[in-house]
């Protein structure tokens, strides 16, 4: 990766007006960068997401329809706060898979699994965050005209994907109401933790700067190892060059 260390935007914390609540009063504890995603979207009937995410929730659906993400990027300046970002710990590529609940009227991001080719990251989001993390080996190449090649497969069961996508337009904000605006302004996650209690982790960025995006997927079996069909239609894919982001810590939801 050449994304260079250490070049976290800490100005993005006075970025607030467009967020759909205001930020925590406790202080945040990890920032992310997060570098050339790719936002996959399919839709699912409700019926079948349903029963996958926690009673507690409340499954989010846009115009009557569930929607199954699967979003593959890189992560740089992964660090605690006050903490200098490590090479070996701080920079890696993830991939996951997401749907969309709100608890209280609060929308978020619901994970169904989320693969990471840095075990001890793994390990501490696992124990921090009671996120479904796995470790995966993940290969991303970067060719001529903005394509990505991204390959990951996880290191127990089926789960692989791989995908050669890249931007294809100008960058824009999602319009608030629309169905982007939907599926990627989410200021926190939900998640539950060993004695399935229901948490909450917020989080902060500034508005998505989405492009449209083309994309060969060639292989995917990451929902299908979640237990979620995918329609066989074309997903809804858009690009996002850079995003950087502080969480929270876990905090009950209820």
């Amino acid at each position: 990766m050449t994304h260079a260390h250490h070049d976290f935007r800490y100005e993005i914390l006075k970025d607030v007006d467009h967020r759909p609540w205001p930020m925590p009063d406790a202080p945040w504890i990890i920032t992310q960068t997060w570098h050339d995603l790719l936002f996959a979207h399919w839709p699912v009937d409700r019926r079948e997401l349903e029963p996958r995410v926690p009673a507690s929730c409340e499954l989010d659906v846009f115009d009557g329809r569930a929607w199954v993400g699967v979003v593959s990027f890189e992560m740089t300046n992964v660090a605690p706060r006050a903490v200098p970002a490590l090479p070996w710990m701080s920079a890696f590529p993830e991939i996951n898979v997401r749907t969309y609940v709100r608890v209280n009227d609060k929308p978020g991001v619901y994970f169904f699994s989320l693969d990471a080719a840095n075990p001890v990251a793994v390990w501490i989001a696992r124990m921090l965050f009671h996120l479904p993390y796995y470790s995966a080996s993940i290969d991303v190449r970067h060719g001529g005209e903005d394509v990505i090649d991204y390959r990951s497969r996880r290191e127990e069961g089926e789960a692989v994907f791989h995908a050669c996508y890249r931007p294809t337009g100008a960058a824009t904000a999602p319009v608030e109401g629309s169905l982007e605006y939907f599926l990627t302004e989410r200021y926190c996650l939900y998640t539950v933790d060993a004695s399935n209690r229901l948490a909450r982790v917020d989080i902060h960025h500034p508005r998505w700067p989405l492009q449209p995006a083309t994309a060969d997927i060639r292989v995917n079996t990451l929902a299908q190892a979640a237990g979620i069909r995918l329609p066989s239609v074309e997903p809804l894919l858009h690009f996002a060059r850079r995003q950087d982001v502080v969480n929270w810590p876990p905090t009950p939801a209820r």
